[in-house]
Formats: C-alpha cells, structure tokens, sequence
C-alpha cells in the first residue's frame, strides 16, 4: 500500500517545516520502519531517535497523528485506520469523499513540553531534572543488614508491577497540559516513579517524601487530571492514578487546615458525601476563606462573587440530589475499604 509520511522538520539554521515523503509499505510496518525506509533510501538527513525496536526502551517516542506514542509500537495499518475513523466522525459537509479515498497521509512530530533539537530529537534535560528531583531510589538507610539481600514477600513485590513497567519514554511528559502550564510542576512521569518508591516495602523515607510530593503545585497537587498521560501511556502506567494514590497517602495525613489544596479535595468529598453534590455557596468561601479563618481569601471572592451575583448566577438555596444516601454510602463504603487495605498491608 502507498502511504504518505509527514514529517515536521526542524533545523536551528533553516526553523520549522513540514515536509511529506510517499512510500510503498506493508500495514504491518511499524512507523519506525516507515522512518528508517525514509532515512535509508531517500532523506539522509532526517533526525529521530531509535533503539531496541521493542517496546522496551521507549527512545523512539514521538507524536504520532497528534499524540505521543511509540514509534516502533505503532503501525501503519492501525494508524491509517484510526485516521479514517476520525475522518467519518466529521461532519460530511467538512470533509470530501475524495479525502477519505486518497492516499493515506501520518503526520510525525517532536513531542511536547520539551525543545526540539533537530526535527523529531527533543532535549529532554526537564524530563530528566524532573525525575531527579522526586528521588525515585530507595533509601539505603532501610538496608538494616546490609551482609545479606533485602528480601521481598511476592505481596510486597507485586505492589511495584505496574510502576515498575515504565521505560522513561516521555510519553506522558510530552502531553501534559499541567506541565505545559505550569514550568514547576515535575510531570507525570516523575510523580508515578515517586509512588513506586512509596509502595517498596525497603524504602524508609516514606513521611519526608510525602512532604515533598505535597508541596505546592510543583507536586502532586499540580495534576489537572485531564487523564493524557493515562491515554498515551504504552505501558499502561496510568501515572494519573498513581498520582492520585499519593494524594491518598497525603490526605490521610493532613487535616483541612494544611494548605488550600488538600482543603480543595476534603471538602469536595465532604459536601457530596452530605449533598450528593457540590453545594456552590459553601464550596469557594470553605476552600479560599479556610472556613472564614482567611479573610486574604475572602477578599479574593469579592470580585467573582459579584460578578455571579449580578448576572444571577449565585445560587441561594441548595437542594440534595435525588440518591444522596447511595452517594454517602459509596464514600463510607470506599473509605472502608481503603482503611481494611492498609491494615491488610
């Protein structure tokens, strides 16, 4: 089959361009393969990363019709048939029937939320700070007898499998919008690292790390959970639920008075937990005003409250939903469980 590889080019002397090459391929031929046949036989010049071929040591990630994937997972069969499937979602008035029947064309691109250094190479020295910064090793203080093997019950090891499956690929890191946002915020990456070393029973510094992790937006509480790193990830990771693990971990610790943030998630739970849903008229005054204790909070309502008020957006009353026992039944039932978890740990 004939396919057509756009490819954004990037060269520091001559900027940003996109350039197309055409090529006969098999639909079993992974993108990777399509970039080698192109650096092969017709453009030497083009710049990608590339090792094991394998799904093992994510060098070759890149965004691949728009998101972040493996190049050496991904082939052309699914890709042209996911792009044709995208195509018959949009409206028919938008899209030509000669579209859909032309030759099928990949665009590739640099990842995300890092520079490009020449066309599909990044500069990942943020991805690697970043993972620096969490100290994802375990602490060597928790070798308490350090002339034998630190020994692991089969419970305790499979805690890590999931974690444990990341191969450092950027994935994540590329199409997070927090990240993109916010420069201080670690990346998912790190922070799913972060929660491997939390859950390693060897590990002994479980209580400075939290600290750590809780700190500002840079940490944990700068997850926007838009849920991209999960969609992207070729591992199945899933950095977002990790992250959320190590809120758990924090919540568990910290009362409402510890920052906005963990206020933030206390009483989102706590007013659902009552109402079956957020009531709006507690909610910003309870997390910004700290339960009126913070009256720079308070101020800061002002000019929003107004606003609301005026366009006759301020509720004045609040009713429960419909099924609000089932909803306070499922949290109970939720944080029991969590609580049997831990004692079973």
């Amino acid at each position: 089959m004939q396919v057509i590889i756009k490819i954004a080019r990037h060269d520091q002397n001559s900027g940003s361009w996109y350039q197309s090459y055409t090529l006969e391929v098999e639909p079993g031929n992974t993108i990777l393969d399509c970039l080698n046949q192109i650096k092969w036989e017709q453009d030497g010049s083009l710049a990608f990363r590339k090792n094991c071929r394998n799904t093992i040591c994510g060098s070759c990630a890149m965004r691949i019709n728009g998101r972040s994937a493996l190049a050496c997972k991904e082939n052309v069969g699914n890709e042209v048939a996911r792009l044709q499937e995208l195509m018959t979602r949009v409206v028919s008035s938008e899209v030509e029937e000669s579209d859909l029947k032309g030759i099928p064309e990949i665009t590739i691109a640099p990842m995300g939320n890092m520079p490009v250094i020449k066309d599909l190479v990044v500069d990942m020295a943020s991805f690697w700070n970043n993972l620096e910064a969490v100290d994802p090793y375990v602490s060597t203080n928790a070798r308490k007898v350090p002339e034998r093997e630190f020994l692991q019950t089969p419970s305790e090891r499979s805690q890590l499998d999931q974690t444990g499956n990341c191969i450092l690929c950027g994935a994540c890191y590329s199409e997070c919008n927090a990240r993109e946002v916010n420069p201080d915020f670690v990346g998912p990456h790190a922070l799913a690292k972060a929660y491997r070393i939390l859950a390693d029973s060897r590990d002994a510094q479980s209580e400075t790390r939290l600290e750590n992790y809780n700190e500002g937006t840079k940490g944990v509480w700068g997850c926007t959970r838009c849920f991209y790193c999960n969609s992207v990830c070729p591992m199945d990771v899933a950095p977002m639920d990790q992250i959320g693990k190590i809120k758990g971990e924090i919540l568990q610790r910290k009362d409402a008075q510890a920052s906005r943030s963990i206020r933030h998630r206390k009483v989102l739970v706590d007013l659902v937990k009552k109402g079956g849903w957020v009531d709006e008229r507690k909610f910003a005054v309870l997390v910004l005003g700290n339960y009126f204790r913070d009256i720079k909070g308070l101020l800061e309502l002002g000019p929003v409250g107004l606003r609301t008020l005026l366009r006759r957006k301020l509720p004045f009353d609040f009713e429960p939903s419909l099924g609000a026992d089932q909803v306070r039944s499922l949290i109970e039932s939720v944080r029991k469980r969590k609580a049997e978890g831990k004692e079973h740990k």
